[in-house]
C-alpha cells in the first residue's frame, strides 16, 4: 500500500507541531510506503530539511506555490459551459469538483501565464467583477484575482504520482490538491486538521496590511471555499479535539464523516521520576517564534525574580525559524538582566532535560493540541499553559475525567498571572508529584501513541483496500 501524505508549509522543513506528527506517523508504519507531497512558498534545498526522510518515504515531491511551468503554447479553449462553471466556482457559488479538473487541464486552460493573457480570463474576471458589485478599481480587482488564483491553478496543473490513499494534514492548498488527487486518481481522501486552517487564515487576513480592506472578505471566502470543497470530497475528516470538530461542522463538514483522534505520546518511565533539584527549574519546550509568545515568559521570569524567588528557566527549542524574533527575546533577557535566570538552549534532545524540570510552561497565542504538553505529561511534569486550542482539555481533563488537573490554565499574554501560578508551585513543592501523576495517568488512558498509529493503520487499510493499486492483504498490515 502507498499512502500520499500532503504537508503544507511544514514537514520536512519546519520542526515540531504538525511536522513532528507526520514524521511520527510515517516512522510508526515501516511496512507502509509513503509518497510525501510538500507545499512550500518557494523552492527549497535539501540542506533545509529539518528531518531525515524515513526509508518508507519512497517519494518526495516538493511543490512551490509559484514557479515557472513549461510553456506548452496552448491557447485557452474553454467552452461556454466550462466558462459558466468556472464563473460559479470563482464566485463561490458551487463546489462542483469538475471545476478543479478544468483548472488542472493545461491543454484546456493553457499554462497559468497563458490563461491570464487569454480572452477567457478577461471575460471571467469582468463577469466576476460585475457580479460582486465591488466599488474599487477594475485594475486592482484584476491583480487581486491573479494573486488569488495563480497558486491554485499552479498546484492543480502539477503531475502527482500514483498512490492508494491520499491524506492531508490541513485543508487550504493541501486540501485542494488532496481533493484533486482523490478525484483524478479515484482514491479515498482523508483530512486530519490540527488547527482549523480556514479560521487561522481568516485571522491572518484580518490582521494583514498587504490585502486592501475591500478585498479581505473575498480572500477569507476563498479559504472557506477551499475547506468546503475538501470536506465535500473527503471520506474522513479528523481533528484532535471536540472544539475543533465543532468548527468543522460549522464550516460544512458532514457529521458522519468526522472523528476525533487526539495526539499520542510514548511513555518513558525513566523520565517520570521525581527528585529534589538544586534550584526550582522551569522548562519550556517550544520553538522561538512570536506565536509562542516567548516574551511573556521573560516578563514572568522578571516578576518572579522581583518577588525574590530563586529559580532557573530553560527555554528549549529551535531559534532558526525567525532569527530576528529570537534575537529580540535574547536582547530582552539581557536588558532585564536575567541572564542568570533564563537560558535559551537552542534545539536539543528534550528528554535530556525533562527529568530536571519541576514544572513546564507554554505561553502560546494559538495551538491545536500541543505535543509539548503531552511530552511533559508523559514525564509526570505539571504545567502552566495558556487557554488556547485543547490546552485546557489536556491539563484539566475532559468531562467526567477521573484523574484531576495536572496544572493551571491562564489567559494568553498575562505575565503576572503566569508568575503567580509558578509562585504557587514553588510554595507547594509537595504537590508537584501529585499533579504530575494526574497528567501521566491521563496520558496512559487517553493519549498513547500506539493507539494513534493503530487507528491510522486500520483506516489506511480499510480505505486503501477498496481501490488501491499497490494494495497488500489487510491481514499483513493490521
Amino acid at each position: 500500500m502507498r499512502v500520499g501524505m500532503i504537508a503544507e508549509g511544514s514537514y520536512p522543513y519546519v520542526s515540531g507541531g504538525v511536522s513532528s506528527w507526520i514524521h511520527t506517523l510515517i516512522t510508526g508504519m515501516e511496512d507502509i510506503e509513503f509518497s510525501l507531497f510538500t507545499i512550500t512558498p518557494e523552492k527549497k534545498k535539501e540542506s533545509e530539511l529539518k528531518y531525515t526522510l524515513t526509508k518508507n518515504t519512497v517519494h518526495h515531491q516538493n511543490i512551490e506555490l509559484i514557479t515557472d511551468l513549461p510553456v506548452n503554447r496552448v491557447k485557452s479553449n474553454l467552452t461556454k459551459e466550462e466558462l459558466s462553471l468556472l464563473f460559479r466556482w470563482f464566485t463561490f457559488q458551487t463546489l462542483d469538483p469538475q471545476a478543479l479538473l478544468i483548472l488542472g487541464n493545461r491543454e484546456k486552460m493553457g499554462s497559468v501565464d497563458e490563461f491570464f493573457e487569454s480572452e477567457s480570463f478577461y471575460t471571467l474576471v469582468q463577469e466576476c467583477y460585475e457580479f460582486e458589485e465591488l466599488y474599487g478599481s477594475f485594475l486592482d480587482y484584476m491583480w487581486m484575482w491573479k494573486s488569488m488564483y495563480t497558486p491554485i491553478m499552479h498546484l492543480l496543473q502539477q503531475d502527482y504520482s500514483k498512490v492508494d490513499v491520499i491524506h492531508t494534514a490541513s485543508t487550504g492548498y493541501g486540501g485542494l490538491i488532496g481533493t484533486y488527487i482523490s478525484i483524478v486518481q479515484n482514491i479515498p481522501f482523508i483530512i486530519t486538521e490540527h488547527g482549523i486552517y480556514s479560521r487561522e487564515r481568516e485571522e491572518e487576513i484580518l490582521q494583514s496590511s498587504w490585502i486592501p480592506v475591500i478585498y479581505k472578505k473575498r480572500w477569507i471566502q476563498l479559504f472557506h471555499h477551499l475547506s468546503k470543497i475538501a470536506y465535500e470530497q473527503a471520506e474522513d475528516i479528523i481533528t484532535l479535539f471536540e472544539k475543533n470538530r465543532g468548527y468543522q461542522l460549522e464550516l460544512g463538514a458532514s457529521p458522519e464523516k468526522t472523528a476525533i483522534v487526539p495526539n499520542g505520546i510514548d511513555i518513558n518511565t525513566a523520565l517520570t521520576l521525581q527528585g529534589k533539584k538544586p534550584v526550582f527549574h522551569i522548562g519550556a519546550i517550544v520553538r522561538i517564534v512570536p506565536i509562542k509568545d516567548i516574551k511573556t515568559m521573560i516578563y514572568a521570569a522578571n516578576t518572579l525574580r522581583r518577588w525574590g524567588y530563586d529559580f532557573h528557566w530553560s527555554i528549549l527549542g529551535s531559534d532558526e525559524e525567525l532569527p530576528e524574533y529570537a534575537q529580540e527575546c535574547k536582547d530582552l533577557v539581557v536588558s532585564l538582566e536575567l541572564e542568570q535566570w533564563v537560558t535559551f538552549t537552542g534545539k536539543v534532545n528534550v528528554q535530556d532535560y525533562l527529568l530536571s524540570f519541576d514544572v513546564c510552561v507554554l505561553t502560546s497565542l494559538s495551538e491545536g493540541q500541543p505535543l509539548a504538553i503531552l511530552e511533559g505529561m508523559a514525564a509526570a511534569r505539571p504545567w502552566v499553559a495558556t487557554d488556547v486550542g485543547s490546552c485546557r482539555e489536556l491539563i484539566e481533563g475532559r468531562e467526567e475525567d477521573p484523574y484531576g488537573a495536572c496544572g493551571f490554565v491562564i489567559p494568553p499574554i498575562q505575565p503576572e498571572e503566569l508568575a503567580d501560578r509558578l509562585r504557587w508551585f514553588i510554595n507547594h513543592p509537595e504537590l508537584l508529584g501529585r499533579m504530575g501523576q494526574n497528567g501521566l495517568n491521563r496520558v496512559k488512558n487517553d493519549y498513547l501513541l500506539s493507539d494513534v498509529i493503530t487507528f491510522y493503520r486500520n483506516l489506511y487499510a480499510e480505505r486503501g483496500e477498496k481501490v488501491g493499486r499497490h494494495r497488500i492483504p489487510a491481514a499483513k498490515i493490521i
